[in-house]
């Protein structure tokens, strides 16, 4: 997706959720469009959970620090 499509993507998922409050599950790897929409986020990391709460507290995980951002050996 261009950054067009996601923007429009986004409004509809923003739109759907607030006009029938409806948890919307949403599968994304831009992680810019997650924490912008997210109430809540669930990190998987190769199928194993690696973190689970607000964006703010998934953003300070260490756990998905290392996973997505890697470790220094």
């Amino acid at each position: 997706m261009n950054q067009d499509e996601k923007r429009e993507m986004s409004r509809f998922v923003r739109d759907a959720n607030a006009a029938f409050g409806t948890t919307v599950v949403l599968i994304e790897h831009d992680i810019g469009v997650v924490m912008g929409l997210s109430h809540h986020v669930v990190v998987l990391d190769y199928g194993r959970k690696v973190g689970d709460g607000t964006p703010e507290d998934v953003r300070r995980n260490p756990e998905v620090i290392a996973a997505y951002l890697g470790r220094v050996h």
